[in-house]
């Protein structure tokens, strides 16, 4: 059996999107000299990657990029992180993955750098899905999209399938 797939946003449409996200955290941190975009792995990872190339084609803001993994079935076990602490220490972060749906896995990503003073924390997402358990919010979205809690939220960012679809 073949799970029907809705094509939500095409491939066009996301970079544009994706363009849209990085000239609003450009503009939120027209203030700052640098960034530290983190992206959660592996999806919000390459989502991010994408948002620094197209942050790149406007803007000289030093950005300094990581990636932070963390256990979404055991979340008290800890995140890692490809940046030190000290290496974040005092600056502004973007946390980035591809869709918030409940908010577990921004909120324990958000915890992970509390540990040390920063200036602000905010979350990119591509999809917002609206089922929040948790009091975060993403600040910076390709798309909100009410959903039931059963339909499930593709984002496909490489190939001739980029795009984003609800099944």
């Amino acid at each position: 059996m073949t799970t029907q797939k809705n094509k939500i946003k095409t491939g066009a449409e996301l970079e544009s999107s994706i363009k849209r996200i990085a000239l609003q955290i450009y503009e939120n941190a027209i203030e700052e000299s640098e960034i530290v975009l983190i992206g959660v792995a592996p999806r919000g990872q390459e989502l991010a990657e994408k948002i620094e190339q197209a942050l790149h084609l406007f803007s000289d803001l030093k950005l300094l990029k990581g990636d932070i993994t963390l256990n979404k079935k055991k979340p008290l076990d800890g995140a890692q992180c490809s940046l030190s602490l000290e290496q974040v220490a005092n600056k502004s972060i973007v946390i980035v993955d591809d869709v918030l749906n409940t908010g577990s896995t921004l909120i324990y990503a958000v915890h992970h750098f509390l540990q040390v003073p920063v200036k602000q924390i905010k979350t990119a997402v591509m999809v917002n899905r609206n089922h929040k358990k948790y009091p975060i919010k993403a600040d910076f979205k390709g798309l909100s999209l009410s959903t039931s809690v059963n339909e499930h939220i593709s984002v496909i960012l490489k190939g001739k399938e980029s795009g984003i679809y609800l099944s």
